[in-house]
């Protein structure tokens, strides 16, 4: 790794059967190796993943068990997309969970993978550190940033918007290593991004809410503005009754 524009990255996506890597499955993947300034090479496939797909999963990518009927297993493409990743660093919305998902697979089938120690950039954290786009999600980093729609909701179509926005975030970086460098640490959120207060700054939750989420299985992002505004909090706390005398009377 050295100067971003001489870097190669690969980017991809999945659909599956649910949101479980142990109990789920891929049932469609694509993935692309790419340059800042080029396209170096593309595959995608749907997968046979011989269970059920979930009726939550179909209303997202509107792939039913029709449609993956005769398709590879996962065993048999994982090798090439192996191949594919190669030692480049990974680029994805989120992608801890697609990860997780070839992992899962790969031990199921007991196929050699090391994507798991793969250096990762998460368009998602980036997007987080950016700070303009008033929602994080692909979509609206897709509509923050005018680029053109690519369909439908489906592997290669995020693909393509995740390495449009991608290249966007990557603005003020001059280096791959300056940007890993950097996800190494908590992101500092402004609003809550989930659950029943959405969308407000975290200076407004209720603090019986943010010492119960502070224990729940949230990314390390939401953790750390949740326990930042815990301790903020606490130390204003600590500050009036040091200021008034009469506090311990």
């Amino acid at each position: 790794m050295g100067l971003i524009e001489k870097d190669t990255f690969i980017c991809f996506d999945l659909e599956t059967t649910g949101l479980d890597p142990v109990n789920d499955a891929p049932i469609e993947i694509a993935v692309v190796k790419f340059t800042l300034s080029e396209t170096l090479e593309a595959y995608e496939t749907l997968i046979d993943p011989e269970m059920p797909i979930s009726e939550v999963s179909k209303s997202i990518h509107h792939i039913d068990e029709s449609m993956v009927v005769g398709k590879p297993k996962i065993a048999e493409v994982l090798p090439d997309i192996f191949k594919m990743i190669d030692r480049h660093v990974l680029v994805g919305h989120g992608i801890g969970l697609d990860v997780a998902f070839l992992v899962e697979a790969a031990k199921r089938f007991k196929i050699p993978c090391s994507i798991g120690s793969r250096p990762q950039l998460d368009t998602l954290r980036l997007a987080r550190l950016y700070g303009e786009s008033p929602v994080n999600s692909l979509e609206s980093l897709r509509r923050h940033f005018n680029i053109p729609a690519e369909g439908a909701h489906r592997a290669m179509s995020d693909v393509i918007v995740n390495i449009a926005v991608f290249k966007q975030l990557s603005r003020g970086y001059k280096t791959t290593e300056q940007m890993l460098e950097r996800l190494k640490k908590p992101i500092q959120l402004k609003l809550m991004p989930l659950g029943k207060h959405k969308g407000r700054p975290f200076s407004e939750l209720p603090i019986e809410y943010l010492q119960w989420a502070a224990h729940k299985d949230f990314d390390q992002d939401l953790l750390f503005s949740i326990r930042s505004e815990l301790k903020r909090r606490k130390g204003a706390s600590s500050f009036k009754q040091a200021a008034n005398p009469f506090s311990t009377l």
